[in-house]
């Protein structure tokens, strides 16, 4: 009997530390880990170069015709919890800007708040503003003096 109830106690505590530990978040880091005060050593006029000596090989970049190139450090920090969704914590941009000399002109530092949410899966960029549904637009100028709104179907027709 005692030992029976030693087995309960036993799988009650392991299952328990099995509950926690499923729960317990994962933090996780992702892209450039960027050297304590690396960002402040750049300054305007520095070749590509020299800002690959302090900072290393850029995340990603990018040419733009006629203006020169751009580097960028990308790194972001994520969570998840148990079988959620990861949920980013934190993201890090480091832009730097180059002109056609390969000397730095601009750079700047972006976090997660500078960013915007786009949806690259539906082909559509969201935009501020409210959204109207047909019958929305459709009714929406019933009752308002102006006179009589057009449709595009009574443009088309003549």
């Amino acid at each position: 009997m005692r030992s029976l109830s030693k087995l309960m106690a036993g799988l009650v505590l392991g299952g328990s530390l099995f509950v926690i530990a499923a729960c317990t978040p994962t933090v996780d880091h992702r892209g450039y880990l960027a050297k304590p005060g690396a960002f402040n050593q750049v300054q305007n006029g520095m070749s590509k170069a020299e800002v690959e000596s302090i900072l290393g090989s850029p995340s990603t970049t990018a040419s733009i015709n006629f203006q020169g190139d751009s580097y960028y450090y990308i790194s972001s920090v994520t969570e998840q919890k148990g079988i959620m969704g990861a949920s980013e914590l934190s993201r890090e941009v480091i832009a730097i800007r180059f002109d056609q000399g390969e000397q730095v002109t601009s750079f700047a530092q972006y976090g997660l708040e500078d960013g915007r949410i786009i949806d690259v899966n539906t082909r559509e960029t969201p935009t501020q503003g409210r959204e109207y549904s047909f019958l929305q637009s459709f009714f929406s100028g019933i009752g308002k003096p102006g006179g009589t709104k057009v449709t595009p179907m009574q443009r088309v027709g003549g």
